[in-house]
């Protein structure tokens, strides 16, 4: 298939200077089309982007790519059950109603602020997640959230004596042969996020806070990977009988609503009908995002890393679902 307005959707990213470059892929019944555009980073010195091996901090993916494959691998091995009440593992966190299958779709209901967040250890952290509460929207709306994935996390940890990092490495990484993933990678094969006078270039080191503070008991980020293992992962999920972590209906589950009140979630990703064609996505924070046609066994894969040089750029967002509705219309 050719998607010519979803490519000049993206070289405009590109051109306006909303993004340095993209890494980006598209799986349809032709096979793999692979592209590469712009530059790898911009200051302190601009540098093409002309390795297309080269390896991304994924943020949210991690959700998907890791925990999501972990906690279902659990389910499968009768350690877990989507049912049960988190309280069962977590036996600081005070609203036993709350299950695991909220967590993994997002409908927990959790809220709360926590005051200096960014300035807390990793045991501090925990202890201050866990004194939040679970509010009215527990199984009536969908928030999403970080500590959604965190909690998975610590009940993998639970279950297993295991962090959730080196079980994703373990679980997911290794049977799916991808190689290139890690939460330590060689800086020197990652693109640059972002970039301030005092540090210089943030690099092969994880750009979320929480992750900076959790260590491997972080899971709803931290994952370096590349496009070559991404291309594994997202195969795996639209191929469920060839997929060598979870079973086929497992792997079907991803297509379909796992909340109690059709709320658009499904095992970790968002689904959305979009005119008539369901698909399911998940983004990160840096800029990179997944959108999977199940029904058409097609996919695209998009990398770039708009927080380069600095943090938020918000216009990327604004940019993003209308590249990603191009795409879907194309695929009508």
């Amino acid at each position: 298939m050719k998607y010519n307005k979803t490519e000049l959707a993206i070289q405009k990213l590109v051109d306006d200077g909303v993004v340095p470059g993209v890494n980006y892929a598209f799986i349809d019944e032709d096979g793999i089309q692979r592209h590469l555009i712009g530059n790898k980073q911009i200051v302190p010195k601009e540098v093409p982007l002309d390795d297309g091996h080269l390896i991304y901090d994924m943020a949210s993916l991690t959700k998907v790519v890791g925990t999501t494959m972990v906690i279902l691998k659990l389910v499968e091995d009768g350690k877990l059950s989507l049912e049960d009440s988190i309280s069962d593992y977590l036996p600081e966190w005070r609203y036993p109603e709350v299950t695991v299958r909220n967590l993994i779709t997002h409908t927990s209901g959790i809220e709360g602020y926590i005051p200096h967040r960014d300035q807390l250890d990793h045991d501090e952290l925990i202890k201050a997640l866990l004194g939040l509460k679970a509010g009215a929207g527990l199984n009536h709306e969908m928030h999403y959230s970080d500590v959604n994935f965190i909690f998975l996390g610590l009940i993998a940890r639970q279950v297993t004596g295991k962090a959730i990092q080196p079980l994703i490495e373990e679980l997911v990484l290794k049977p799916l042969h991808m190689v290139n993933s890690s939460f330590h990678p060689d800086a020197n094969k990652c693109v640059p996020t972002t970039y301030d006078e005092e540090h210089g270039l943030l690099q092969g080191h994880v750009h979320d806070p929480k992750a900076q503070v959790l260590g491997d008991d972080c899971g709803s980020a931290g994952l370096f990977s590349n496009m070559d293992d991404l291309l594994l992962f997202v195969e795996s999920v639209l191929n469920p009988n060839d997929n060598p972590v979870l079973s086929s209906d497992t792997v079907r589950g991803f297509y379909t609503d796992q909340t109690k009140h059709d709320l658009g979630r499904s095992y970790g990703f968002e689904r959305i009908n979009y005119d008539r064609m369901p698909f399911i996505w998940q983004s990160g924070f840096t800029g990179t995002f997944i959108v999977i046609i199940p029904e058409k066994k097609r996919a695209m894969i998009f990398l770039s890393n708009r927080i380069h040089p600095v943090s938020p750029n918000e216009y990327y967002i604004e940019r993003r679902k209308p590249l990603i509705e191009t795409y879907l219309n194309e695929n009508k």
